[in-house]
């Protein structure tokens, strides 16, 4: 099986934006979420600590994009109009997204400190990597931006360093690189080859395993995780550099000089270490099901690739590499079949286990950027330039990390309570709304109990067999309940506590 399976795209890059740089600060000054015992608070609360040290130059730019964040939490898929409410505040975040002032990375550098507080608080870390693609093509009067893989559409790129924890919990963005193609590189692909690195696309690769080590703690171990696309050899050689870890899906056939011959066949040849069952998730041409999987793994030393062997900094590197191979699918169905390979040492079955989930966990960055473009409607934004795409793109992305934060969250911590995303006002009005009742508990329900019910705003039936709510039902439940909140308000108004 020579050859690749997925390839990593056009290489010229122009007007490139990340959080690399604008913010590389000590982590742990300030206690984070405790995650035995999440501190309860209002969104206003949340957003105030989530952006505690953002640093715009100016603090009514930083009021405004904590007004911002707060009016985009509370309606997600809403226009900015919308969400907004009403035309001076739409009008001031309007003059936001024009202010050059502000840039894409200052936006997310707050988000950044905030999430190092919490990686602070973890052994290990899974950094997931991934891109995607946001179209305006159906937005033809934008300015300055390039072509996508199609290059009859035009929009912009978003690569994104995702934080999780060995849990699931995604813990924030230590990165975000966002760009545009240069319209005169299209056509240019077969040139990539003689291109160094750094002038090629694939470079956001080491842009972003850069970037995501800056200012983490010693102390936590940081593994990054990332697709077919991200196996160059160059992407290997930069995690010796930076003395981190690595986990990535083969696309490569690659050569072996220890031992001798092709990496696919190798590991073929290698006996089965055991089998275990994983869940197949949903996808466009797939029901969900259970998989049972046989796991193989060995130590391999590739070679450089054929057409860099003249460069004499370039050696071999030692590597792991584990199969997974389902080997009865049902009919019909494709088997599963992945090829890791990792520089962290794999000597048992049950670390190759290990390793195969944590690799699954890269789904949590598809599912951010599923939330950001659906949930969070980013290519529905209609404000002519790229540049204040991105600066819109910069708070849309906090928005987005919550409402998938909180999906996973609710899961890992269900028994805290659901002050810790819900203000008094949104719970009683969820817990009446739900119970149709209008005298709420005097306790707040579970943060778990509370997200499902939010979930059941959205379209979630809750039956035994449909797990926990998805973010899909969530931002849509989210809607509603910011409806229902506010009628809540204004038929229970506060109690007259008197003068002072």
């Amino acid at each position: 099986m020579k050859g690749q399976a997925g390839g990593a795209g056009p290489d010229q890059v122009a007007r490139a934006s990340s959080i690399s740089g604008v913010v590389a600060a000590s982590a742990g000054e300030a206690a984070g979420l405790d995650k035995a015992r999440p501190e309860a608070m209002s969104l206003s609360t949340w957003v105030g600590q989530e952006l505690a040290a953002v640093s715009l130059g100016d603090r009514r730019l930083e009021r405004r994009l904590r007004t911002l964040v707060e009016q985009f939490a509370r309606q997600p898929t809403a226009s900015i109009p919308q969400a907004c409410g009403s035309w001076a505040p739409t009008k001031a975040a309007y003059r936001f997204f024009d202010n050059s002032k502000v840039s894409h990375g200052a936006i997310l550098a707050g988000h950044r400190q905030a999430c190092l507080e919490r990686v602070a608080q973890e052994k290990l870390i899974l950094v997931l990597q991934d891109t995607t693609s946001l179209d305006y093509t159906h937005h033809p009067r934008t300015r300055n931006l390039g072509p996508l893989e199609n290059p009859n559409h035009q929009g912009m790129f978003v690569h994104t360093s995702l934080a999780a924890s060995t849990a699931g919990v995604p813990l924030g963005l230590l990165d975000q690189q966002v760009w545009t193609r240069d319209h005169e590189a299209v056509g240019q692909r077969h040139r990539r080859k003689k291109r160094p690195i750094e002038e090629k696309e694939s470079f956001k690769w080491l842009k972003g395993l850069r970037a995501s080590l800056k200012g983490l703690p010693a102390q936590v171990c940081v593994v990054t995780v990332a697709d077919r696309e991200a196996d160059i050899f160059d992407f290997f050689l930069e995690t010796e550099k930076q003395k981190t870890q690595v986990l990535v899906r083969a696309a490569w056939n690659r050569r072996l000089t220890d031992p001798p011959g092709y990496l696919w066949d190798e590991v073929a040849h290698t006996p089965v270490r055991g089998r275990f069952t994983v869940e197949v998730g949903r996808a466009k041409d797939r029901l969900p099901r259970q998989a049972t999987v046989a796991v193989r793994f060995t130590k391999v030393t590739v070679r450089p690739p054929r057409h860099r062997l003249h460069e004499p900094d370039l050696r071999p590197l030692s590597l792991y590499a584990i199969e997974v191979r389902e080997e009865n699918p049902p009919p019909g169905e494709k088997p599963l079949h992945w090829l890791l390979l990792t520089n962290r040492p794999v000597q048992s079955f049950e670390q190759a286990r290990r390793y195969v989930r944590w690799y699954g966990l890269r789904w949590l960055v598809e599912r951010y950027h599923f939330v950001l473009k659906s949930g969070c409607r980013i290519e529905a934004r209609q404000l002519e330039t790229a540049e204040r795409l991105q600066r819109c793109l910069g708070v849309y992305a906090i928005v987005a990390w919550r409402l998938l934060w909180l999906t996973y969250q609710a899961r890992t911590t269900p028994e805290a309570p659901c002050t810790l995303a819900l203000e008094t006002h949104e719970w009683q009005a969820l817990y009446c709304y739900i119970h149709r009742t209008s005298i709420p508990p005097a306790e707040p329900p579970s943060l778990n109990q509370a997200v499902r019910w939010i979930g059941q705003l959205g379209g979630f039936l809750g039956r035994k067999r449909d797990g926990e709510p998805g973010v899909k039902v969530l931002w849509r439940g989210w809607q509603r309940l910011h409806d229902i909140a506010e009628t809540w308000q204004l038929t229970h108004p506060p109690p007259d506590v008197g003068n002072a």
